[in-house]
């Protein structure tokens, strides 16, 4: 007996030496900070993480490595604005991460870990509760926090490789950049015009960066910055939903009797139109229709309407506010029962974001959920979504339930939607 007794407890003692948890969930009761700004907090929770909690703040702070590679940034950008002259790609490559510099942060910060220090609360109390890197959770708790920042930091790369150097996005016709980069006359080379943005965001960095500024300040602002100058900031459309358009919703959620309803959801995944200034599709109105008959029925308490500003190109229509302004005005189905996604811009985010909805308001995450539209997508839906999203997400955010019919599909929630995708900046 206490021979079995001191096995367990050096088997205790081990794991928690390792730093691998023995159970690592996330928690619907969370809630995740943004630290004023959801494009960032959205798509780089870890360095949001960093700069937002003050122990793990003044502990990364005090680390001479990682200090001299913050310094390091600010001293290279500030000789670039001396030494590129009209070498475009001189200012990109000071502004982004070098693959050394990511793989030396990552060792830093699994050599600074420790279970009872800040990076060690961070991870228990922040990083595994979130979610948001749920995909890591497998690893022990100091790979999974260099893993978190690789992914970090790799995104922000991904961000300042479309948005200020020009590279080709995962889907040019919806997410491309809107500045005009290139020269007319060698593709290869960068318009005067444009080197001299270039140079001037590099000033304007050199200007917010003071010395001691956090270590990944000066690519991370560099990605927000052209993000922001491309009008590609839609991550942060509508947010804090929670307030704004999903707070009647969220209020009246309090009072469901869920065991009333077979569904927690109907969703309805957008239909950009493909005309400029037109707000909603034709398709988009008859998906409406059809949830709203579902609704009607009593299948779930609430409609999700889901899909951003996406189609046609740089349109200022959203297509989940379009289609609840259809729902409320034409169908009178009441605002209280409608909650919004207002940022999905493919039938992959919609699946997905719809069940991060599901979880972050604390709506039965065990119980299915309907989709509600054509039959051509839903077909989709069921045949092929669950292997697009593994092939563009990396995960799989839903399992399929039954077929009601044609154009209704049941959808099981899976946690996995909670991990970011940076390399969607404007839908992570």
């Amino acid at each position: 007996m206490k021979r079995a007794y001191w096995f367990a407890l050096v088997i205790l003692l081990a794991v928690a030496a390792t730093g691998v948890a023995q159970e690592k969930r996330p928690d619907a009761h969370y809630k995740l900070l943004n630290g004023g700004d959801f494009v960032q907090s959205k798509n780089y929770y870890l360095l949001t993480l960093f700069h937002e909690l003050p122990d793990v703040k003044q502990l990364l702070a005090a680390d001479p490595i990682i200090a001299a590679i913050g310094s390091g940034k600010l001293d290279s950008l500030k000789a670039a604005l001396q030494n590129c002259q009209r070498d475009g790609a001189c200012y990109v490559n000071v502004m982004r991460w070098s693959p050394a510099e990511i793989a030396q942060v990552a060792d830093r910060l699994k050599a600074l870990y420790r279970p009872d220090n800040a990076l060690g609360r961070l991870v228990r109390k922040h990083l595994i509760p979130s979610g948001t890197y749920v995909l890591f959770q497998h690893l022990s708790e100091p790979e999974m926090l260099a893993r978190a920042w690789t992914q970090d930091a790799e995104g922000i790369n991904f961000a300042i490789g479309v948005y200020a150097e020009g590279k080709k996005p995962n889907y040019r016709n919806i997410a491309s950049l809107s500045l005009n980069v290139h020269d007319s006359k060698d593709s290869r080379k960068y318009r005067l015009g444009y080197i001299g943005l270039l140079y001037n965001t590099a000033s304007l960095l050199v200007t917010e960066n003071e010395p001691g500024s956090d270590f990944f300040r000066i690519p991370l602002q560099s990605a927000l910055h052209f993000l922001e100058m491309n009008e590609r900031d839609q991550a942060a459309d509508y947010e804090p939903m929670q307030q704004t358009e999903n707070k009647a919703a969220l209020d009246r959620m309090a009072t469901i009797k869920w065991n009333n309803y077979p569904y927690t959801v109907i969703e309805i995944p957008g239909a950009g139109p493909d005309e400029p200034g037109v707000a909603l599709s034709a398709e988009g109105m008859i998906r409406c229709r059809l949830a709203a008959i579902q609704y009607q029925k009593g299948l779930a308490p609430f409609i999700v309407t889901s899909g951003g500003r996406v189609h046609p190109y740089k349109t200022k229509y959203c297509e989940a506010i379009e289609m609840k302004k259809f729902l409320v005005e034409k169908l009178h189905v009441p605002a209280n029962a409608i909650l919004i996604d207002p940022h999905a811009r493919h039938t992959t985010t919609n699946m997905r974001n719809t069940v991060r909805l599901i979880y972050r308001y604390g709506m039965p995450f065990d119980k299915a959920a309907i989709t509600c539209t054509s039959r051509g997508q839903s077909a989709s839906i069921e045949k092929n979504q669950i292997e697009r999203c593994m092939r563009e997400l990396n995960e799989a955010p839903f399992a399929n339930g039954k077929r009601l019919s044609e154009t209704e599909m049941e959808f099981y929630p899976k946690v996995e939607a909670l991990q970011i995708n940076p390399r969607e900046p404007m839908d992570p």
